[in-house]
């Protein structure tokens, strides 16, 4: 069963949350803060597989929270929830290495889906924000993106860094490439050192910027 932190600073927001995450049986809620250090001080005594934070909260916010844990648990996901259909914020998730983002006014089945594909390692951006986001990392293609050529990647590796654009996990990308997890896992290893980038998050803005996707 997967352990999920929630960080929300309205209480009947968070229960409501809670209440939808609950309805899957692989998933549970065993941490429940209402600002973003009080979800570091959940961390530091308690490994959960997923954090799901809120943008806004008082005292540390969900980005700043976001930096630490991806900082001190590199290997723990990180979903943004929020009411601001705001790329801003989106761009910033991304950057700091967020596995996902998603609008609270998001239904249960949208909800457990974005969570699961984050908990595989997919990237999952909620439709309204990519709509948004997707475009803004096109327009920085030109002044930003290196040719991919000049990495010299292989064909395999290409291959593997569109899908990861895409937001598949490691198994989607396994079964469609007739390869291992293990494969991929190493390939992504090989990629993350050749374009000297710090996760899969950073390969995925990556894929996009350079037309893979």
């Amino acid at each position: 069963m997967a352990k999920v932190l929630l960080a929300e600073d309205q209480s009947l927001v968070i229960q409501g949350i809670k209440m939808m995450i609950e309805t899957d049986s692989e998933l549970q809620v065993i941490g429940e803060a209402q600002n973003g250090r009080e979800a570091i001080e959940w961390c530091e005594k308690q490994w959960f597989d997923i954090a799901i934070l809120d943008i806004r909260m008082p005292e540390m916010d969900g980005l700043q929270a976001a930096k630490e844990i991806r900082s001190r648990w590199p290997d723990m996901k990180v979903l943004m929830l929020t009411t601001f259909n705001d790329d801003e914020y989106a761009l910033e998730a991304l950057r700091i290495g967020a596995h996902g983002y998603i609008l609270k006014d998001a239904d249960a089945e949208s909800l457990i889906d974005t969570i699961k594909k984050c908990l595989a390692g997919g990237l999952e951006i909620h439709g309204d924000v990519a709509a948004k986001v997707v475009p803004r990392l096109l327009k920085q293609k030109q002044s930003e993106a290196t040719p991919q050529a000049h990495y010299s990647l292989t064909p395999r590796e290409t291959d593997i860094l569109m899908r990861i654009g895409e937001g598949k996990s490691n198994k989607e990308i396994a079964s469609e490439l007739a390869l291992s997890v293990g494969t991929v896992k190493n390939h992504i290893s090989v990629l993350l050192d050749k374009l000297d980038l710090r996760d899969r998050t950073q390969l995925a803005i990556f894929a996009i910027r350079n037309g893979l996707v």
